[in-house]
């Protein structure tokens, strides 16, 4: 092993965490800050998490139409503002809203009716 280039080792390194957690552990570096831990992450405690992948899919899914159109027709790519304006994209958060909102209304209205 060469002499003088390998970084110093800190075996009492504190790591504390955006949640307010510390411990201590071995690193390369005296101070570390993370910003999830082993306390806080949703995974080890149990909670869940609303998470919005319906608007990676649908960009990924754009990303792939806009592919095969300049695939099959060599035509340039069209503008990002030009595609928001083009076509009204919702979140699934707003969808899950709309149905809940429809479903209201539906029993309500039979309510009325009975």
């Amino acid at each position: 092993m060469k002499q003088g280039i390998h970084p110093n080792w800190y075996p009492n390194a504190q790591v504390t965490c955006s949640c307010g957690n510390t411990f201590t552990t071995g690193s390369t570096q005296e101070i570390l800050e993370v910003d999830i831990c082993s306390k806080c992450h949703p995974f080890y405690t149990g909670e869940v998490r609303f998470v919005d992948r319906q608007g990676r899919v649908d960009k990924f899914l754009k990303k792939m139409q806009a592919a095969e159109v300049i695939k099959t027709s060599g035509a340039k790519k069209t503008s990002k503002k030009a595609e928001r304006s083009a076509e009204e994209t919702k979140s699934y958060k707003d969808i899950l809203r709309q149905q809940q909102v429809e479903l209201k209304q539906a029993e309500k209205a039979d309510k009325k009716a009975e």
